[in-house]
């Protein structure tokens, strides 16, 4: 799947967020799948909490197609999981051919071990 529909950046938070790239008028971006109510744009415009959710389980792909070739200095990325124990895996790639060819950049796993309840209490670990 391919979407390029993006969701614009607020004045207000381009002022706030110097130095970061405005995603909206410099780059589009295609993703395996989505959650109507979680979509991919949540995931990349500051401010925004609600976050991307894939709509099926398994392997996902979110891929950023930049208009112009970017020098980036910093990747800010946040993964949350409050209601399900799983492994995560993070791979970040760079292509300088139009995607003919990838380079990985950093690959990271994880595990996610949300809070348990007991008698109502909620316990940290």
């Amino acid at each position: 799947m391919r979407k390029r529909q993006m969701t614009p950046i607020p004045l207000d938070l381009l002022s706030r967020n110097e130095g970061w790239l405005d995603l909206d008028r410099g780059a589009g971006v295609e993703v395996t799948s989505e959650q109507k109510n979680y979509p991919v744009e949540s995931a990349l415009v500051s401010g925004e909490m609600q976050g991307w959710r894939a709509a099926d389980s398994g392997r996902q792909t979110i891929r950023l197609v930049f208009d112009e070739p970017q020098r980036l200095i910093r990747i800010s990325l946040v993964f949350e999981e409050t209601e399900t124990q799983r492994t995560q895996e993070f791979v970040l790639r760079w292509s300088g051919d139009g995607g003919r060819s990838f380079r990985e950049i950093v690959r990271q796993q994880w595990n996610f071990s949300p809070p348990t309840h007991q008698r109502g209490r909620r316990l940290c670990g």
